[in-house]
């Protein structure tokens, strides 16, 4: 069996020394351009593999960079990974990506096994961590970053939008349209589902005038199929007198406009449907769909630069970010 190349077989491919090549690997900045293309030619060449965890002993940095989101299969947190991408490609970073599927339990283990990196920072989807995740990431001394929500208690940092907000403000939109028997239909109900739901029962006790209002929701992951189910059971419920729909994210949006024509419902003159996360088809589809908008790309990107605005200042070093949210209101509501 071949030996494994380390450091020195580097250096001397490269014609270099030793510490040339650790400098490379630590730090591009302080070699020239033309230096470091011959050691990651020789590098490339000898097919040599880094020991991240002897580098982080020696040098107090790992080079890593430790991501948990809920879901792979999210166009929307596809998004906000696409953002942390972008930032981090500047950095001299690798990112350790973690999927949690919505789970609070796996999510705990992932923090674990991820902390064992060495991570420089820690990026965490959402605010509903369990007590010990949230002891880990207070404990393992390096800047964390929560994201996609707001939080008057963040673990470290916390960068994200009202959820309940835009909840209250897509329902008011409706009522606001003339519609007086809306429904709320949720799939999944993590934690901002959740909240999206209380801004709606808000909006709705909040209204000045009488109305009525249905809700939908199950445990079920997200699908287009399962908006029309959903939109099915709140037309059942109401007994025709459901006259709009707010779904949670997008996905239950177009199921229950496809299932609407289907039922020969016109929308918006029978009933509105409205989404939230405003994916690309909601634009595309006949009629186009009112969905929640929010900068995912620049809240990813956005999180990398907290962390390294906080490095080796403590705590709570950069104040909580608010991105805000937009209503794209088009012709189905």
């Amino acid at each position: 069996m071949s030996k494994k190349p380390n450091l020195k077989d580097v250096a001397k491919v490269a014609g270099v020394s030793a510490i040339t090549v650790s400098r490379v690997l630590t730090d591009p900045t302080k070699v020239s351009d033309k230096l470091r293309n011959k050691v990651e030619k020789a590098i490339h060449d000898i097919g040599y593999i880094r020991n991240h965890a002897a580098s982080a002993l020696a040098s107090k940095k790992s080079g890593v960079l430790a991501v948990i989101i809920p879901s792979l299969s999210n166009i929307v947190f596809n998004d906000v990974l696409q953002g942390i991408y972008q930032a981090v490609k500047a950095k001299n970073l690798q990112v350790l990506l973690g999927d949690c599927h919505y789970s609070p339990l796996i999510e705990e283990q992932l923090i674990a096994t991820l902390l064992s990196q060495s991570p420089e920072g820690f990026i965490v989807t959402g605010t509903a961590q369990t007590d010990y995740a949230r002891k880990l990431l207070l404990q393992a001394d390096i800047p964390v970053v929560q994201i996609m929500e707001l939080t008057n208690q963040p673990i470290d940092m916390n960068i994200g939008f009202s959820h309940y907000q835009a909840g209250y403000d897509m329902t008011k939109h409706l009522l606001q349209q003339g519609y007086r028997a809306p429904a709320f239909v949720g799939a999944r109900m993590d934690p901002r589902t959740q909240q999206r739901l209380a801004g709606f029962k808000q909006a709705i006790a909040d209204w000045p005038e009488p109305c009525r209002s249905f809700i939908q929701t199950t445990v079920q992951p997200s699908s287009i199929k399962l908006g029309g189910q959903l939109l099915q059971a709140v037309i059942a419920e109401s007994n025709n007198q459901c006259d709009a729909v707010f779904c949670c994210n997008d996905d239950l949006a177009l199921g229950a406009l496809f299932e609407s024509k289907r039922m020969n419902l016109s929308v918006p003159k029978d009933i509105a449907i409205c989404g939230f996360n405003d994916l690309e088809a909601s634009a595309l589809v006949e009629p186009a769909i009112t969905s929640v908008a929010s900068p995912r790309v620049e809240m990813g990107r956005q999180a990398v630069e907290m962390l390294f605005s906080a490095a080796g200042k403590g705590r709570h070093a950069v104040a909580p970010v608010d991105v805000g949210y937009s209503i794209r209101v088009r012709s189905s509501t």
